[in-house]
């Protein structure tokens, strides 16, 4: 009997999957943390928390480019009926009026 969501992983797999580098940077710290002089943790903890923001970037990036041109906001709307109009099947290349009043000289 074919599931729901038989091509696609469950919720679990892809939280643990987030989850395990967190657990990993915590697990080394705790085995680091007493190894190290003060001020060399101090600038090893900050180094090692730019490179997590600069990892979790990607994602706010796309979640709020999202928000801003998704298809639920203001732009995306407007972009897929812009879309919509410009794939009409026999369009014309060009405007008829446009050619016209530039013959006439009035463009």
């Amino acid at each position: 009997m074919p599931t729901e969501h038989s091509g696609s992983k469950p919720v679990w797999i892809e939280t643990s999957a987030l989850a395990a580098p967190t657990l990993l940077g915590a697990a080394a710290g705790f085995l680091i943390g007493d190894l190290m002089h003060r001020n060399a943790r101090r600038g090893f903890g900050i180094g090692i928390g730019a490179l997590g923001v600069a990892a979790l970037l990607p994602f706010v990036v796309d979640g709020l480019n999202n928000l801003v041109t998704g298809p639920k906001s203001k732009v995306g709307v407007k972009r897929r009926i812009q879309g919509i109009r410009d794939a009409g099947i026999g369009a014309p290349d060009h405007d008829e009026v446009d050619a016209e009043l530039r013959e006439q000289g009035l463009l």
